[in-house]
């Protein structure tokens, strides 16, 4: 009869290596306007979340991209550019930002490479020490595709001046360039737990919302540089057309893109009405897209007297203080 095998013989069992735990949790990206921050999330997340464009100020919403793999879930939190309010839309922005870094379990502080750090993003900073001072903060040079290696290298040297950084890493969002390792680091500090969302799921934003931050996005296409801000878009109404056979549904959706003078609305609406028509154009089929199915679109253009100023305006288009 074999003798049985002994512990450092050939025959025995290697020991299972241990299995990694489950990490789960939020983070969030916040700098200055026009920072980079909605262009990494939709990078991280591997499609559009969040809204994009070349103005600052862009993002008014804390928009939450879900990032879902086999070892971790991390519900990532686009939030507005921090700057100094000149409106009571500014000032609340700034206390949704302020209150979403104080509930998250890892923050990216984004500054862009192509652009000196500066007195914002200091202060920034500042308030993140002062109000989060135990969440681990990474911080992230952004658009690295827009600047040399000098360039990037003297920006590692100013942002690491800024404060103490658990992680500096530089990444191109468009080039996709480092924005994994980004999502490891920031995994890394996440608490072991189980998952959030089901999976699949990639944005927790309601179908109104995304229809009407796909408007905004395509109205700000093209407008003058003060317009923006003062650019809001509500869905009045939004259900399924009736009659349609059921191979062939269509959604109707009535939205109204709001702005704060009468020159303004000149300018969105264009020519006879040809710029409205070009928003609309682009915005269905975005929408079509997003909803996997024909849609009717109705823009409507409505004036709103400095709604960026009057807290009943603000609260009808969804800006209610946090």
């Amino acid at each position: 009869m074999n003798a049985p095998a002994g512990p450092g013989s050939d025959t025995a069992t290697p020991d299972a290596a241990p299995e990694q735990p489950h990490r789960s949790g939020f983070a969030c990206f916040v700098g200055r306007p026009n920072a980079g921050k909605s262009t990494l999330l939709n990078a991280m997340v591997g499609q559009k979340v969040a809204i994009t464009s070349d103005k600052p100020q862009t993002t008014r919403r804390a928009v939450r991209g879900i990032i879902t793999r086999d070892d971790a879930q991390m519900v990532v939190v686009d939030t507005p550019g921090m700057h100094k309010p000149r409106t009571l839309l500014g000032e609340r922005l700034g206390d949704l930002v302020r209150s979403v870094w104080s509930d998250v379990d890892v923050i990216g502080f984004c500054v862009p490479a192509d652009e000196k750090v500066g007195p914002g993003d200091r202060r920034i900073a500042a308030e993140i020490a002062e109000q989060a001072g135990r969440t681990p903060v990474i911080g992230v040079i952004t658009k690295t595709d827009k600047a040399s290696a000098d360039q990037i290298a003297a920006q590692l040297l100013l942002l690491s001046e800024v404060r103490e950084f658990a992680e500096i890493v530089p990444v191109s969002a468009v080039r996709q360039e480092q924005v994994g390792l980004l999502a490891d680091l920031m995994i890394a500090r996440l608490p072991e737990g189980p998952r959030l969302y089901p999976d699949g799921e990639v944005t927790d934003e309601p179908v109104e919302t995304m229809i009407s931050e796909i408007i905004r996005e395509s109205a700000l296409d093209g407008v003058r540089d003060e317009l923006p801000h003062s650019l809001a878009v509500l869905v009045d109404e939004m259900g399924p057309r009736e009659g349609r056979p059921e191979n062939s549904p269509m959604t109707d959706i009535y939205a109204t893109i709001y702005v704060e003078r009468d020159s303004q609305k000149a300018i969105v609406l264009g020519r006879k009405g040809s710029r409205l028509g070009e928003v609309g154009r682009r915005s269905r089929l975005q929408i079509e897209k997003l909803l996997g199915q024909r849609v009717y679109l109705s823009l409507h253009i409505s004036v709103a007297k400095d709604w960026q100023r009057d807290p009943k305006q603000l609260r009808k288009l969804g800006f209610d203080p946090q």
